[in-house]
């Protein structure tokens, strides 16, 4: 963020071009060739899929399947509790306190099922450090914003006066700009929270395949399709190393900058850059802080992502090109009894994904051998600091795996 950022410089091994799987995916991948050579189940859907049921396969209805890992700066990375697995059925609980906060540090992050409409709400919000100077700890308005936007999306559509769903009474598809624009309005109403400020990266995948991303700041996303970068986001700074932010600003500090010379840095959702994607079978979009663009170059995602599809066997390759599996269940879906996977319960194909992005971006991060993204940008702007590695930072990173049900069942068929 905009802070000078002190960084505890370690000697680490230099990364391979090709980034070895940890072990809890190694075993995942090893869980899934034993259920390829055994006889299809009839598994149920209903734990992760967020699309409609259809009434036939003329139109094909996506469902999505989203985890989150993440590691906060100065705390080691355990990717076993560092992870969290979107459940579309579980209930969103607003204001939550700050110990049941995710060990994320400044970075937060949201996902929930917007109302019944089958679609999904999501997004990453990094707090600004700078704000520490003044006493304010940044995670209370980075998490109490995802906590509002959460909120809304799950209220979006139902009754407004309805006490158990928070409704709002829109029937109006959710845009990913309006929702960051109602968190932001929530969190400068919430009197306890009393100045800070985030990037945000959010948006709303609908049923339909339709992707909508308002992304403001540095935190930001890349959609990957059939072991290819398809598009990514640009981050919108004023300067090298000062984003565009979501702020709330005391009147109090506001007069202590103007009186040093100081400029307030407030921006608002109707500044964010706003895109609209189309989704496809197997498409993968990664959703991360700066944490992770500082340290990782997009085509250290693509390999990390195209060593676990391939790995796992969720995209195969054959003479035409890359393929994405039919049947992605087996893959995006935990396994209902523990015994089939007694290392990893809940391992699934996106919390994998999620957890070796932020591991190779932590390992980066600490690895002063390697000139990451944020080291390239200061030896361009500042190359009097003789910058050189990673950047240590918080990390959060959110994974969407897109799935057509309908491929696997028109399958089945034959």
């Amino acid at each position: 963020m905009a802070a000078t950022v002190t960084v505890l410089r370690q000697p680490l091994v230099l990364l391979p071009a090709t980034r070895p799987l940890s072990q809890a995916s190694v075993s995942f991948s090893k869980y899934l060739a034993r259920q390829r050579s055994t006889p299809p189940t009839n598994i149920s859907s209903r734990y992760f899929s967020t699309a409609r049921s259809m009434k036939s396969d003329s139109t094909a209805k996506l469902s999505y399947h989203v985890a989150a890992s993440f590691t906060a700066k100065d705390h080691p990375y355990d990717p076993s509790t560092h992870v969290f697995h979107f459940n579309p059925y579980n209930r969103i609980q607003q204001n939550r306190s700050k110990r049941s906060r995710p060990d994320s540090g400044h970075d937060a992050f949201f996902v929930s099922r917007v109302g019944d409409s089958g679609a999904v709400a999501l997004g990453v919000a990094d707090g600004v450090g700078g704000w520490v100077d003044s006493g304010v700890d940044p995670a209370d308005f980075s998490h109490g914003f995802c906590d509002y936007m959460a909120s809304t999306a799950y209220g979006h559509g139902s009754i407004k006066d309805d006490p158990t769903t928070k409704g709002t009474g829109d029937k109006e598809p959710l845009r990913a700009q309006d929702l960051m624009q109602k968190g932001y309005q929530a969190i400068n109403e919430d009197s306890t929270v009393i100045a800070g400020g985030s990037t945000a990266c959010v948006a709303v995948a609908s049923s339909d395949g339709n992707l909508d991303i308002a992304n403001l700041g540095d935190s930001g996303f890349i959609q990957l399709r059939l072991n290819a970068v398809h598009t990514y986001s640009e981050p919108q700074t004023h300067a090298f190393n000062t984003p565009y932010q979501l702020s709330i600003v005391p009147p109090s500090v506001a007069a202590r900058m103007a009186a040093f010379g100081g400029q307030n840095l407030c921006d608002f959702p109707k500044d964010a850059d706003v895109t609209r994607h189309d989704l496809r079978h197997g498409d993968i979009i990664v959703f991360a802080t700066d944490g992770v663009w500082d340290n990782l170059f997009n085509q250290d995602i693509l390999r990390i992502v195209s060593n676990v599809m391939t790995t796992t066997g969720a995209w195969l390759m054959t003479k035409n090109g890359v393929r994405v599996v039919d049947n992605l269940k087996p893959f995006t879906k935990p396994a209902e009894d523990a015994s089939e996977r007694p290392s990893a319960k809940f391992l699934t194909l996106q919390s994998v994904l999620a957890a070796e992005i932020t591991s190779a971006a932590k390992s980066a991060s600490l690895n002063r051998n390697v000139d990451g993204p944020f080291a390239k940008g200061v030896q361009k702007y500042y190359p009097q600091e003789n910058w050189h590695g990673g950047k240590i930072d918080d990390i959060c990173v959110l994974v969407l795996i897109a799935s057509d049900d309908s491929k696997a069942a028109a399958k089945s068929r034959l």
